[in-house]
């Protein structure tokens, strides 16, 4: 069992303590107690390696949306890592209709509601989702535009 002092403390995806992981740890006199952890190498090289797999699907989706054939629901779809279900739950539609707005003909016809609550739920700007501008300069290595 981790001692208090073996706690990792190896900062990266939990650097601004927004986030830190709960350690189940034996104190100095041998009782069970809870410590926090900013994070544990493996784990955080794991968690990259990840994000590594959502950046490739993203960039394949950005370029699609550049050629026409998707819609920026689809990019940001990606980052969130959802698929249609589990979009069509979040803005409380069909997954026929989800799947129709992933189609950028469909995407231009959106009214501005559905727009903004595709907004809210992915936490971005409706101006954002409709910037095609702001999708042609997105780096994928560069996790600080989410």
């Amino acid at each position: 069992m981790m001692k208090i002092s073996e706690v990792p403390q190896d900062k990266a995806f939990f650097e601004e303590g927004k986030i830190r992981d709960l350690c189940y740890v034996v104190d100095d006199k041998g009782h069970y107690t809870k410590a926090l952890s900013l994070g544990w190498a493996p784990k955080n090289e794991a968690i990259k390696l990840a994000w590594d797999v959502v950046y490739e699907h993203a960039e394949e989706t950005r370029k699609k949306i550049l050629e026409g054939k998707l819609s920026p629901v689809a990019f940001y779809m990606e980052l969130n890592i959802m698929n249609p279900v589990i979009l069509a739950n979040y803005m409380n539609l069909s997954r026929r209709k989800v799947k129709r707005h992933l189609k950028m003909k469909a995407f231009r016809k959106l009214k501005p509601h559905l727009i903004d609550r595709y907004a809210e739920v992915f936490g971005i700007d409706a101006r954002d989702l409709t910037d095609i501008e702001r999708l042609r300069q997105f780096k994928p290595a560069d996790e600080n535009q989410l």
